[in-house]
């Protein structure tokens, strides 16, 4: 590939990132204080307004990552952004409860995806799309290290991000745990485990789709019930995350509506 068609993209990828952003600390500070919330704050300094912007977004249980002045100039398209900045948001997040009293409402066993660090846009967009469209009552993403409900997100999904319910925890095992006392099966995916078709998924199940390069952590992988595979046979060991999490996905369906 050519400098000429590398520095293209880069300008390209650039300007995709800045039209997601919110630049400058009174629109930070006006969306922070909106119904909306912003998904992720970024900040270049720590005094003054800027401070005030750290501890209103720590409030409401937003992220909040410092990047230099130069990095931060770049993401927002060399707007004056004031050493703020705050990501876009394509839909508002949930608490696991209501993710669990969805299901009871309708008078389903939970059927739940959890993403462990799931950070490509694409990926969790895809999910979130084939998970909307299975009747998936929720699905649950880390705070740190993951992808969020941005606006790229959001286009992948289709819209289905709109619609979807997403809670985002600090915690994923003590999350899981949660889930086990209310009755939820977890199951892990990972080539060491049983066939995914040998397990039954008409109870409350929770699919836990570990990340794009790393699989799922080593806690959370402890704490699942069980741990499924879906069969290789040829010479990728691996497949895309959104992929294998719609095969588990409509495979509970299958067996639900079959019963």
């Amino acid at each position: 590939m050519s400098q000429n068609r590398r520095n293209s993209r880069s300008r390209d990828a650039a300007l995709q990132e800045s039209e997601q952003l919110i630049a400058g600390r009174n629109p930070v500070l006006e969306a922070l204080r909106s119904e909306t919330l912003p998904d992720t704050v970024y900040l270049s300094g720590n005094g003054g307004v800027l401070r005030q912007i750290s501890e209103l977004a720590r409030e409401k249980g937003i992220p909040v990552k410092m990047v230099s002045e130069t990095k931060l100039s770049q993401m927002t398209g060399n707007a004056n952004h004031q050493g703020a900045a705050a990501s876009g948001s394509c839909g508002t997040y949930v608490s696991v409860e209501e993710i669990l009293q969805a299901a009871a409402e309708k008078n389903e066993p939970p059927l739940i995806v959890i993403c462990d660090e799931i950070q490509d846009p694409h990926n969790l967009g895809a999910i979130i799309r084939t998970a909307e469209a299975a009747g998936v009552h929720g699905i649950i993403i880390p705070k740190r290290r993951s992808a969020s409900l941005n606006l790229t997100v959001g286009k992948t999904s289709a819209g289905a991000a709109s619609y979807m319910r997403v809670a985002r925890v600090s915690n994923l095992v003590s999350t899981m745990e949660k889930l086990k006392e209310n009755g939820v099966w977890i199951y892990g995916t990972d080539a060491s485990g049983t066939n995914y078709t040998d397990a039954d998924f008409r109870s409350g199940t929770a699919f836990v789709i570990g990340s794009e390069g790393f699989g799922i952590g080593r806690l959370v992988g402890e704490t699942c019930d069980a741990m499924l595979r879906l069969p290789m046979m040829g010479r990728v060991n691996s497949l895309n995350a959104s992929v294998a999490a719609g095969i588990f996905i409509y495979e509970a369906v299958r067996q639900r509506q079959k019963g």
